[in-house]
């Protein structure tokens, strides 16, 4: 089964740090947050993926060229120039670096991989700058079993502001970060049927969030696996200074891998 990693927006909302490279690149802990999402889906198994690049491609094509150099420990002869290569425990799968276009949208990069995807059947999709700890075991199963073409996770994110309840002036109680109480959101994490490629229409304008996902969930092909515990999108330097915390911690929630 593949994975579809969404690695070709701009990040503008994030421009302190994707002024040089794409988002998906932005770390955490050190590593990108591509390389968090890699091991998340690897956990379980799933360790093909196709990376849908667009903005500054060249740049996660460098990365995944120099990939095992990157994670591993080296001994370098000087006088030589040999290298020794002592491996970490790296990732297992294969990386599908595909160009879709610099300005691109979500539906119309989706569409440029459809013949890499098509033929292998139901398929996985994210966005390559959010993590969770969803069990992407439960994801699967829960999609098979309702039988329609699309999952989303559903999310209630993080409240960005502490809530009141006030009587009058004085303050009943006092929450810091509470879950949203605006209902649930799209936190990608989806699941695919190839009938889905039917819904995209034409163009690289096509965005998937929009025309795609309204007439799949008119026609009752789209479907919420609601996922209760923690997710987190990197839109803004306080995202990221959030998941600094937390992987530093030592207790990030998505880190469900060993290495």
């Amino acid at each position: 089964m593949k994975v579809i990693l969404l690695c070709g927006g701009k990040g503008t909302r994030l421009s302190e740090e994707t002024t040089n490279r794409p988002k998906p690149m932005v770390t955490v802990g050190g590593k990108p947050i591509l390389w968090h999402l890699i091991n998340q889906y690897a956990h379980y198994g799933y360790n093909e993926f196709v990376l849908a690049l667009g903005y500054k491609s060249h740049i996660i094509k460098e990365y995944f060229l120099n990939y095992h150099a990157m994670n591993s420990d080296l001994t370098v002869d000087l006088a030589t120039g040999q290298v020794e290569m002592r491996r970490q425990n790296l990732s297992p799968g294969k990386v599908h670096l595909i160009d879709t276009g610099e300005d691109t949208l979500t539906g119309g990069r989706l569409a440029r991989l459809e013949s890499l995807v098509r033929p292998s059947g139901t398929f996985m999709l994210t966005y390559g700058d959010g993590v969770s700890n969803v069990d992407l075991q439960e994801l699967l199963s829960f999609h098979k079993a309702h039988g329609k073409l699309a999952t989303v996770t559903a999310v209630r994110p993080t409240a960005r502001f502490g809530a009141l309840q006030i009587d009058g002036n004085r303050v009943d109680s006092f929450r810091e970060k509470v879950q949203s109480r605006e209902g649930w959101i799209n936190g990608g994490f989806f699941v695919f049927e190839p009938g889905v490629f039917d819904y995209l229409g034409e163009g690289d304008a096509t965005v998937l969030e929009g025309a795609p996902m309204e007439k799949l969930a008119a026609d009752g092909q789209l479907m919420s696996y609601r996922h209760d515990s923690f997710w987190q999108c990197m839109d803004t330097i306080r995202d990221r200074q959030l998941l600094e915390d937390l992987w530093a911690s030592g207790e990030a929630p998505w880190r469900i891998w060993k290495n």
